[in-house]
């Protein structure tokens, strides 16, 4: 979110992005555009999203604008409510599939829900984007929705930092949500066999469960769970790591048709990465070449992946060659032009 409303705020556009205040989470110093952060007394479960729903519609109630933009399916209510009321605009990022999330899927009763405010609100959100062709396809088919494609990815600098280490140990790593469906149940046991370090950068609904698992392992000193990082510090630290890893059990949609931005972040700090032979995925590396693919997240053959990519120099060296060459095509830059295009004609309709 901070790359879209970067880039719509530097053309133009006043841009107010609107979430809630999380603890411990790093908030950027200077934006181009307003932030607005939501002081919510529930962290979790039905009572967090029903307040949270309800804080975000009276704050959008108080304020004017010409178009709201849903992020996710958890503030489509509210953006709903809001729009028809004073008659805006609205526009919905879909940049996954939310009711087929796994913490959602293995929940039926929870899924259900989702599913019947996805299945009211979205086709009455005629304009929006998603990352993949997959996704795409879907949200038409269900909801009758022609959506854009439109990629989170990474902004390509004018100078690359060099590669160089950022420990003494060779560092595998993991940025991102730490969430349920991210296959951290067999990646922390399967570091007991890979001669490296694990970091993990990132938090959310699995951190604690992660914590327990490394010392359950006697992982400590293997794995270091690092928390929530600022992109700009990120961008210093990736280019360090050996390589990295883009992980998604295959269980619930969107975990197999996702398009995660930790993959094209890799590829732009010129790392190799381990990576899920989901669809999305395997579309871009049957193009470019720059990761090592996986059929299957059980902990044997992610530590025979980890420890194949430490010791092959050679194939470790293709892939790093094959991210240099995909950085020059999959950058902001080139997907920027997308984005105005189709904010430029929201606002002309």
């Amino acid at each position: 979110m901070q790359r879209i409303c970067t880039s719509l705020a530097n053309h133009g556009y006043s841009v107010c992005l609107i979430g809630r205040k999380v603890k411990n989470h790093p908030i950027p110093d200077k934006t181009t555009y307003r932030t607005i952060l939501l002081n919510c007394i529930f962290a979790k479960s039905f009572l967090f999203y029903a307040e949270y729903n309800i804080r975000l519609f009276l704050y959008l109630f108080s304020q004017k604008m010409d178009i709201v933009c849903a992020i996710d399916a958890d503030t489509l209510l509210p953006c709903l409510f809001y729009s028809k009321i004073k008659k805006v605009k609205r526009v919905y990022d879909a940049h996954e599939y939310f009711s087929e999330q796994k913490e959602i899927v293995i929940r039926k009763l929870i899924q259900w829900v989702w599913q019947l405010i996805e299945k009211w609100c979205i086709p009455q959100f005629k304009h929006g984007y998603t990352v993949n062709k997959i996704l795409q396809n879907t949200f038409q088919q269900k909801f009758g929705v022609q959506y854009n494609i439109i990629r989170n990815l990474p902004l390509l600098p004018a100078n690359f930092p060099a590669n160089t280490t950022i420990s003494d140990t060779k560092v595998i790593l993991y940025q991102g949500a730490v969430n349920h469906g991210r296959c951290f149940e067999t990646l922390i046991p399967a570091m007991k066999q890979v001669p490296a370090v694990l970091w993990i950068i990132g938090t959310g609904n699995f951190y604690e469960e992660a914590k327990t698992l490394i010392k359950a392992y006697g992982l400590e000193e293997k794995i270091q769970l690092v928390g929530a990082m600022l992109p700009e510090k990120l961008k210093t630290i990736t280019p360090g790591a050996y390589f990295g890893l883009t992980l998604f059990e295959a269980t619930g949609f969107n975990q197999t048709h996702s398009l995660a931005n930790r993959f094209f972040d890799y590829i732009m700090a010129g790392i190799p990465q381990i990576c899920v032979n989901y669809p999305a995925y395997a579309a871009i590396q049957q193009k470019y070449q720059v990761a090592y693919m996986v059929n299957t997240t059980d902990e044997t053959t992610l530590a025979n992946a980890m420890n194949n990519l430490l010791n092959d120099t050679v194939l470790y060296q293709q892939l790093q060659q094959q991210c240099g060459i995909a950085r020059k095509k999959l950058n902001w830059q080139q997907e920027e032009i997308k984005l105005l295009s189709f904010w430029k004609n929201i606002c002309i309709s």
